[in-house]
Parts: C-alpha cells; sequence; structure tokens
C-alpha cells in the first residue's frame, strides 16, 4: 500500500508521467495505470483455484453431504470424524482427517449465513409455542423442570409454566393455563414438529398430527402450523423467550418451596413484563396485549380435560403401572376393566363411570403409591400378612404413633389373629374419618380402655356431633366389672315349634 501511495502522488500530485514512474519505481506501465484507477488497498487474486491434490475429488460428495445434513436435525447429522470414515471406507479417501475437517468447516458456516426476513403480525393472528429446560432448587432438591413458553406475536406478551416432564398432557395443560392467562385463543399457533402434536412428517407442510391434538385444537378452535424440519428459527420469537427466561428469571435464582410456589413466581413475572416496551415499539407488552385481547378467540365454556386416557388391568398385588410407575385400586377391583387417567398433578383410576383410586401422579420412575385403605379388606381376611404387608409398612412410619400403642394393648388381651383383625376393623373408620379425628379417639379409648370397634365409632361419632363425653372413664367404676349379665335361653322358644304343627293340622 505504501508503494502504491508513492506512484499516485508522483503522478497526480507531482506531474511525472506514467513512462517516467514506470522506470524510476520498477513497475510495468500497465501496473501503474491500474494502481491509478483504484486508490483502495491492493488485492491478490488467483487467476484460477489452487489444485486440491488430495481433496478435489471429494469436494462435491462432501458439499452434497453437508447441504443433506442442514435440513436434518442436530443429532442425524453427519460428524466430520463419520465423514472421514466413511470416505476411507467406501471411496477410497486417504488423506488427512484434519483436512476433511477443515473443508467441513467452511462449509458449514456457508450453510449457516442465511439471510431471513422480518416478519410483523396482526392482533390475534398468531401465537408460537416451545419447550425448554432449566435447573431450579425446589424443596431442597435441584430439579430439572421443563418450561412450557407461549408468545403472541403482535403483543409480545409471554405466558411461562414449569412441569416435571414434557408429555402430552402436560402440553394441553400448558395450552389451558395460558389461554386463560391471555384471556383467549390466536387464531394460529406455531410449533416445530415435536411428537405431542404431530404423528408424521409428509411432503413439504403437510403434517399427518396426533388425534388427541386434533381433538384439542377442536376444541379451542385454533390453526396448526408447523416449521420446516430442523428449521426452528421459523418461530424465533418463542426461541428467544425460552433463552430469556432462563437467564433472566431462572439462573440463580432463590430456592422454592414447592412447584406451585415456581409457577406462582413465573406467573407474576409475566405479569411484570407487560410493562415494559419492547426494541422499535412505542407501545408497552400491556398496551398491546390489551388490544391483542380485543380480537382473540372466547374461550369454550369449559376447558379440555387434559389427561391421556388408557385402559389398563391390575395385576395379582392390586396394582396398574402407568410409565414404569405402579398406582394401588381397591382389592374388590383389581380384576375389573379399569381406565386409567394421567393428568399432570394426579391419576385417577375409574371402573364403569365411578373413580375408585386418586393418587398424586409420581414424576419418578419405578415408584410404588400404595394407598392402604384399598388394602384393609384383604387384610381382614389374611391377619398373618399384616406385619409385613409393603403398604401398611410405609403407613407405620407417618400413622401417628397412638395407632401403635393401641395395637399393642390390643394384642395383650387378644390372640394375635384376633387382635390384627379387630385393628384393621379401626383403620377402616379411616375412610370416613381423618386420620387426626381417629388418633384423639384411639387416645380417648386407651384412657377407657374401651377396645370395641363400636366404642371407637361413638367416640368418633361423638366427637364430630358435639355430644358431651360420659362423665367419669370406666376405669372409675371397678364394680362394673363384676356385673354378670345371665344369657337368656332361647330353647323355650322350641315349644312355638310344635303349636304351629298344631295350627296347621
Amino acid at each position: 500500500m505504501g508503494e502504491k501511495a508513492k506512484i499516485r502522488y508522483a503522478v497526480l500530485v507531482e506531474g511525472k508521467s506514467q513512462r517516467q514512474v514506470a522506470r524510476e519505481s520498477g513497475y510495468s506501465r500497465n501496473t501503474v495505470k491500474r494502481l491509478l484507477e483504484d486508490s483502495g488497498r491492493p488485492k491478490y487474486q488467483l487467476s484460477e483455484p489452487r489444485a486440491s491434490r488430495v481433496l478435489g475429488g471429494y469436494k462435491e460428495l462432501l458439499r452434497k453431504w453437508v447441504e443433506e445434513d442442514s435440513q436434518k436435525g442436530k443429532k442425524a447429522q453427519r460428524t466430520a470424524r463419520r465423514m472421514d470414515a466413511l470416505l476411507q471406507k467406501e471411496h477410497g479417501y486417504s488423506g488427512a482427517e484434519a483436512t476433511i475437517r477443515s473443508y467441513v468447516g467452511k462449509l458449514r458456516k456457508r450453510v449457516r449465513q442465511k439471510i431471513y426476513v422480518a416478519l410483523a403480525y396482526a392482533p390475534g393472528e398468531c401465537g408460537q409455542v416451545d419447550f425448554g429446560e432449566a435447573e431450579v432448587k425446589i424443596a431442597g432438591k435441584m430439579e430439572r423442570v421443563q418450561l412450557f413458553v407461549m408468545w403472541l406475536g403482535y403483543s409480545g406478551a409471554t405466558y411461562v409454566q414449569a412441569y416435571p416432564g414434557q408429555t402430552q398432557e402436560v402440553f394441553f395443560a400448558g395450552h389451558v393455563a395460558a389461554f386463560e392467562f391471555f384471556g383467549g385463543v390466536p387464531q394460529a399457533l406455531w410449533y416445530d414438529n415435536l411428537s405431542n402434536a404431530v404423528q408424521k412428517v409428509l411432503t413439504g407442510w403437510e403434517r399427518e398430527e396426533q388425534e388427541n391434538f386434533i381433538s384439542f385444537r377442536t376444541h379451542y378452535l385454533f390453526k396448526a402450523e408447523y416449521c420446516n424440519v430442523a428449521s426452528g428459527w421459523e418461530k424465533g420469537g418463542v426461541e428467544g423467550r425460552v433463552g430469556y427466561v432462563r437467564r433472566n428469571w431462572l439462573i440463580g435464582a432463590s430456592e422454592l418451596a414447592s412447584w406451585q410456589a415456581l409457577n406462582e413466581e413465573l406467573r407474576q413475572l409475566c405479569q411484570n413484563e407487560q410493562t415494559r416496551s419492547l426494541p422499535r415499539r412505542t407501545e408497552s407488552i400491556g398496551v398491546r396485549l390489551q388490544e391483542e385481547q380485543a380480537v382473540l378467540r372466547s374461550l369454550p365454556n369449559r376447558p379440555y380435560p387434559c389427561c391421556k386416557t388408557l385402559a389398563v388391568k391390575a395385576n395379582q398385588l392390586a396394582l396398574v403401572t402407568y410409565r414404569t410407575n405402579r398406582y394401588s385400586v381397591p382389592v374388590d377391583k383389581a380384576h375389573e376393566a379399569l381406565t386409567l387417567h394421567a393428568y399432570v398433578e394426579r391419576i385417577e383410576i375409574v371402573c364403569g363411570a365411578a373413580v375408585v383410586a386418586t393418587h398424586v401422579r409420581s414424576w419418578g420412575r419405578e415408584q410404588d403409591l400404595l394407598n392402604p385403605y384399598h388394602y384393609l379388606p384383604l387384610l381382614a381376611q389374611k391377619p398373618r400378612a399384616f406385619a409385613q404387608a409393603q403398604v401398611i409398612r410405609q403407613w407405620r412410619s407417618v400413622w401417628p404413633t397412638v395407632f401403635d400403642d393401641y395395637f399393642e394393648q390390643l394384642k395383650s388381651r387378644l390372640p394375635t389373629a384376633e387382635a390384627t383383625r379387630r385393628f384393621v376393623e379401626m383403620l377402616k373408620l379411616g375412610e370416613v374419618y381423618s386420620e387426626s379425628e381417629l388418633a384423639t379417639a384411639l387416645e380417648e379409648a386407651l384412657k377407657r380402655t374401651c377396645w370395641e370397634v363400636a366404642g371407637i365409632r361413638e367416640l368418633l361419632r361423638r366427637a364430630k356431633e358435639g355430644d358431651a363425653p360420659p362423665a367419669a372413664p370406666l376405669l372409675d367404676h371397678p364394680q362394673l366389672a363384676a356385673v354378670q349379665v345371665k344369657v337368656p335361653d332361647l330353647t323355650c322358644f322350641n315349644q312355638l315349634l310344635a303349636w304351629q304343627g298344631k295350627v296347621a293340622a
């Protein structure tokens, strides 16, 4: 560049001829002429591409592979190492892997450098949906939460809710919560090709949708649009919101007491977000959302039942299995035709039209969720199984200590089998009364030396209805223990049989 500056100065300022400058500088007159035409930095240009002796015959194949991979998901793309192995095995390539890596990197850089078109939306026209992940400390444990995110294109309003998984019932529940938060339903929603909605990707923009998803969007009357395969940027609005929420709301967040507390916090943050104005917009998100709400489709009279339904059969332990976890059913329903409804927060098991079992849903694996009241009728028939029964061992670890105290007193007065049967009958009262009410009644029964189920039931009834208990416990009247009630002789009634025969004659 310094030589060029001297030549241009000599000709254009000092007035020397091009011939003289060429003679003094040693450059040809054609070079001097070219340097005078352009003041920019000189660039060297190859007259023809350099020959690639090792890679030359494989460049076209590598370009084809990179182009094919750009249409696939990241996990389905060939790595540079894999391309090197395929070229060596199938095409006789003998060069270095580093050469393949360098060339493939350049090709991919060109593929990634795409130009996009800015989009604009009318109020209520379009929304976008996506899932994201974050780590949050809940009740002392680090949990990997799945974030359902819906973003409205016109207003930029966002709704976020955290769930333990990404199942279809979660997918539906997130929609319902977002629709209620926004106060309506947009005309269309954009998705990537997630399995909760898409059964099969067809040619072009056509998709074979999941039947349950068709039922869901028909209920709310919105249109589903899908991005091209591996083209998440087509719904870049919600993609950006997922990252924004994770970075600004959840990374380094304080510990939360429960999932409910986490979602209440997220809902409040979504509400606070509406006071903000997005770049190149004068109105706030909340003001634009009000415009959007005026044209959103109204919510239906009843929300969609966000659950997965399937027919199930209980095993010999009166357990039905769903996603590796087992849930108990009443033993008298174990051989009936059952239907399981999997909601986000609970599992319902139905026999006919009646709900026979409800459990808090477990999002872990290989868990047994047992309701002790489902097994009490069977344990009354099999008292020897009571002590080792899994459901009783689990229950015993958390029930009030007075239960054990009362059971031990029963066993000291009755044979073990009879004491167990009577104790099981007392435990059945917990189906009608709360565990705390039953514990209070058993404490009172211990004071009064009451060992009959009918007596416990009477104590519970009096506590429930407010009747005053007897003024003094039975221990204050030891003379009553000596009272003997004579058992009547019922054989005297046999003479009526003879009298009946005479009347018939």
